[in-house]
C-alpha cells in the first residue's frame, strides 16, 4: 500500500496509473518479442545446441544496424539452418538498403512454404514502402502461390502495386496481365519494361492479337494525349503480326508528327526484317 509520506504534492493518482500502464506495455513488449524469437527458433527445427546457436546469431544479425551484417545473414539463411521464413519476410517488408533487400529477396524466393501468404499480407500495410517491398518480393517467388497472389494484385488499389504483379506477371506469361501493362504504357509508369513484358506475351499468338487490339484500341480513343500516344505507337514495335503493320501504316499518317515518323521508322525496320 501506499503510505502517506509517498504522496507528495504534485502527485495525481492519474499520473502513477499512466507510468504504470507504459511500464506494463515495455514489459508485454519485450515478452512478446522474446515468444516470438523462441517459436522463430522452435520453427527451424534445430537438432541440437548448435543449431540453436545458429539460428540465434542469424535472427540477431538480421536485426543488426549493419547492412553487411544483415546482408551475410540473408545470404546464410539457406544453409543446413535455415531462418524461419517469417523472420525473412519481416525482414524484408523493413529492409530500406537496396543490397540488403535484394538478399533478402534471395533468400525468401529459397524458403520454401508460407513465403507467398505472408508477403501478401504486407501488400495491405498503411505504409506505401511496405506494399512495394512486399510485391518486389512477391514477384521474386517462384511457383503457383505466388502467381495467385499476384494475380490479386493486379486490382490493387496502389498503382505502384499493380505494376510490379503486371510485370512480373508478363514476364511468366500470365495474360491476365496485358490491360494494366496497357495502362502503365498510356500513364508512363514504367512503360519501356511494361512494353517489354507484353513483347513476351505476344510471343503466343492469341495473346499478340489480344494485345494488339489492346494497343489500337487505346491509341484510337478519344482522351488519349499525344505523350501516350508516342509511347503505345512504339510499343507495337515488339507485337508481331501482319495485323500490327496494317496499323503502323495508317499510323504513319497520323495527325500527330511524333506519332507519324515513329509508325514510319518502326515500318522500315518491319521490312528490314
Amino acid at each position: 500500500m501506499w503510505s502517506g509520506s509517498r504522496i507528495t504534492r504534485g502527485f495525481t493518482p492519474s499520473a502513477l496509473v499512466g507510468d504504470l500502464i507504459r511500464q506494463t506495455r515495455e514489459r508485454i513488449a519485450a515478452e512478446t518479442e522474446m515468444l516470438t524469437r523462441l517459436r522463430r527458433i522452435d520453427a527451424a527445427d534445430p537438432a541440437g545446441w548448435e543449431d540453436v546457436l545458429q539460428v540465434v546469431a542469424l535472427l540477431q544479425a538480421l536485426g543488426s544496424k549493419s547492412p553487411d551484417a544483415r546482408q551475410r545473414a540473408a545470404l546464410s539463411s539457406v544453409d543446413e539452418v535455415p531462418v524461419p521464413v517469417e523472420a525473412l519476410v519481416e525482414a524484408a517488408l523493413s529492409e530500406t538498403e537496396p543490397n540488403v533487400a535484394g538478399a533478402l529477396r534471395w533468400a525468401l524466393a529459397r524458403s520454401g512454404e508460407g513465403g507467398p501468404a505472408l508477403l501478401a499480407e504486407g501488400l495491405g500495410s498503411p505504409v506505401a514502402a511496405v506494399r512495394e517491398r512486399a510485391v518486389r518480393s512477391l514477384a521474386e517467388m517462384p511457383g503457383d502461390e505466388a502467381v495467385a497472389q499476384l494475380r490479386d494484385a493486379l486490382v490493387h488499389p496502389d498503382a505502384v502495386v499493380r505494376g510490379h504483379a503486371a510485370l512480373a506477371l508478363g514476364t511468366r506469361g500470365v495474360a491476365d496481365a496485358v490491360p494494366t501493362l496497357i495502362d502503365m504504357i498510356v500513364e508512363g509508369r514504367n512503360d519501356t519494361d511494361a512494353a517489354d513484358a507484353l513483347s513476351v506475351l505476344a510471343t503466343d499468338n492469341a495473346q499478340a492479337d489480344r494485345i494488339t487490339t489492346g494497343l489500337i484500341d487505346r491509341l484510337a480513343h478519344d482522351t488519349t494525349r499525344a505523350p501516350a500516344r508516342g509511347r503505345l505507337t512504339q510499343a507495337l514495335a515488339g507485337i508481331p503480326g501482319a495485323r500490327v503493320s496494317r496499323a503502323l501504316v495508317e499510323l504513319s499518317h497520323d495527325g500527330d508528327r511524333a506519332v507519324a515518323l515513329t509508325a514510319a521508322y518502326l515500318l522500315q525496320l518491319r521490312d528490314a526484317r
